[in-house]
């Protein structure tokens, strides 16, 4: 393929979740159902994305395979559920600043967290298996099912409540749709971090020098940089990503238990698959898509619902093997 035809496949792909979005209308039927589902898609699908940037971040640029990053899920969405909790009199505030302040001290907590337990799990877990896939699987599993019995022990085994900021309750009605703030709101820091990391990635010194010491450590060693930080960096944000999606998917559900990272994991590795590996671009467009058509299948063929992320994956695979926006190749 030329390059003009590979510019046009990879503008093209971009653009598959909106044509998602417009062939389904007819298939739903009423335009009211149609917007409905389709708003609730795409936000499901930025929280989808937060999760699964981080891994396709780490699995893309170091090669690790971390079964484990679905923890780093699990604990932001508790963590910020406990920080809601505690600041129980500013969630329900009628003052938009005290709900902004609980908002933030919440997702803050949760990044922080992934913060600092991924710069400990990269140190302590993956650094001794770097290069070697089977044992990677093998620990970092280990890790998921500690993390998960850790969660128990300090939250227990029963649902725990989400509450919401007041400022994110409710909708926005436009004629005859309802929007839910909440998911206007999940679906702008999603695109908020996208953008983020798009930049940091391609348009920064730092992104510059790790997709360097990806191509050619030696010599970005040589010239004087520390590629084992800069890795180190990469875990973390990835880390701190999967918390922060951890958090947004906690108030979404409105109830959670120690089982939700080890029932995301699954939905985050479809989409890193389907995304292409390594590539941000490839994530957004798969979880976009997969948002969309879980919610789409649900309404109009229920027994399937659970199917049509495999079957958009094997649809997927059969027609790019390499994802559908591959950054590296293996």
């Amino acid at each position: 393929m030329n390059a003009a035809g590979a510019l046009f496949s990879r503008f093209g792909i971009a653009f598959l979740p909106a044509i998602m979005v417009v062939a389904a209308l007819p298939l739903i039927g009423s335009f009211s159902s149609w917007a409905t589902l389709s708003i609730a898609g795409l936000a499901m699908g930025m929280m989808i994305f937060m999760m699964a940037s981080g891994l396709s971040l780490i699995f893309g640029l170091m090669d690790v395979l971390n079964f484990g990053h679905s923890a780093f899920v699990t604990f932001g969405a508790f963590i910020a559920a406990s920080t809601l909790a505690a600041l129980g009199g500013w969630v329900g505030a009628p003052s938009l600043t005290l709900n902004l302040m609980a908002l933030g001290a919440a997702i803050g907590a949760a990044a922080l967290f992934g913060l600092a337990a991924g710069y400990l799990f990269e140190r302590v877990i993956v650094r001794p298996v770097y290069r070697d896939h089977l044992r990677q699987i093998l620990i970092t599993m280990g890790a998921l099912i500690v993390a998960e019995q850790i969660v128990l022990a300090i939250w227990g085994g029963s649902p725990v409540a989400v509450p919401r900021p007041a400022l994110l309750t409710g909708s926005i009605i436009l004629g005859d749709v309802a929007i839910e703030i909440y998911r206007l709101f999940a679906f702008g820091l999603g695109l908020a971090a996208y953008v983020a990391l798009h930049l940091m990635l391609n348009r920064t010194r730092i992104g510059l020098l790790i997709r360097a010491g990806v191509e050619n450590r030696e010599m970005v060693e040589a010239l004087g940089y520390r590629v084992d930080r800069l890795f180190i960096a990469v875990f973390m944000a990835g880390s701190a990503l999967a918390a922060v999606g951890g958090a947004m998917w906690a108030g979404y559900q409105g109830l959670i238990s120690a089982t939700l990272g080890g029932e995301m994991l699954v939905l985050v590795f479809i989409v890193v698959i389907i995304g292409g590996l390594g590539s941000i671009q490839g994530s957004l467009v798969g979880a976009l898509m997969v948002g969309l058509l879980g919610n789409y299948v649900a309404f109009l063929f229920p027994k399937l619902s659970l199917a049509s992320n495999m079957l958009l994956m094997l649809a997927i695979l059969m027609w790019r093997p390499n994802g559908l926006l591959p950054a590296v190749k293996r």
